[in-house]
């Protein structure tokens, strides 16, 4: 199944919503949209592919109502998703949905392409866990490009799971948290004992990564 989902933010009216497939949009705020699953998608062989757009000024939340589950088709095990963001002139963007569960013997792979101003605000988690409980033969990988004003502000990727370059024996993080924020003017600092670090990027704002075994409970 292919999935197809348009958010357009503007000043000066509600959220604009089209969508067809597996994945819709509710309006529930005067700002706020929440990602709705209408059917079990990812299973392998399927792909999704949503815009969101917020004009110049406006502003948006977008969170979701449950976790995604991306699940073995009958003849494929991979699916995957393409999220492209693109924010105005002093617009902002909130985008935090549940985390993504890959659960046994499934392969998802998301592309994210954001491109921002100057002026721009972003706020963007991404959250993953390999496997249910007592599962462990997911596999996951996300890239990440952004430009702010068209020039490169982040190229980022990561891969989970079995098969992948972290996997291995001793010690193989299940579960990843990253966060994206631009502006933001901190410095860079590491926890390695909370397996958190927090990248200042050399364009403005930072990029902070959490991994472990199992997700913990959102802050």
């Amino acid at each position: 199944m292919h999935t197809e989902l348009r958010i357009d933010a503007s000043r000066r009216r509600s959220p604009r919503i089209t969508s067809v497939g597996g994945l819709a949009g509710r309006q529930t705020g005067p700002d706020t949209v929440h990602l709705i699953g209408t059917a079990a998608t990812p299973l392998g062989g399927d792909t999704i592919s949503v815009r969101i757009s917020v004009a110049a000024g406006a502003r948006l939340d977008v969170r979701s109502v449950a976790a995604s589950l991306a699940m073995p088709g009958a003849a494929q095990r991979h699916s995957s998703a393409h999220w492209h963001v693109e924010l105005g002139a002093g617009a902002s963007l909130v985008f935090d949905p549940e985390p993504m569960v890959v659960v046994s013997d499934a392969s998802h792979t998301v592309l994210n392409v954001i491109e921002l101003e100057q002026d721009s605000d972003l706020w963007l988690r991404e959250r993953v866990q390999i496997g249910r409980l007592d599962e462990v033969a997911g596999q996951w990988a996300s890239s990440m490009h952004c430009d702010v004003g068209g020039r490169p502000l982040l190229r980022h990727r990561v891969e989970l799971g079995e098969g992948t370059v972290a996997h291995d024996g001793l010690s193989a993080p299940m579960s990843m948290s990253s966060t994206l924020r631009y502006p933001d003017s901190r410095d860079s600092e590491v926890d390695l004992a909370g397996g958190t670090v927090r990248l200042a990027l050399a364009g403005g704002g930072s990029l902070s990564t959490s991994v472990g075994h199992r997700l913990q409970p959102a802050r």
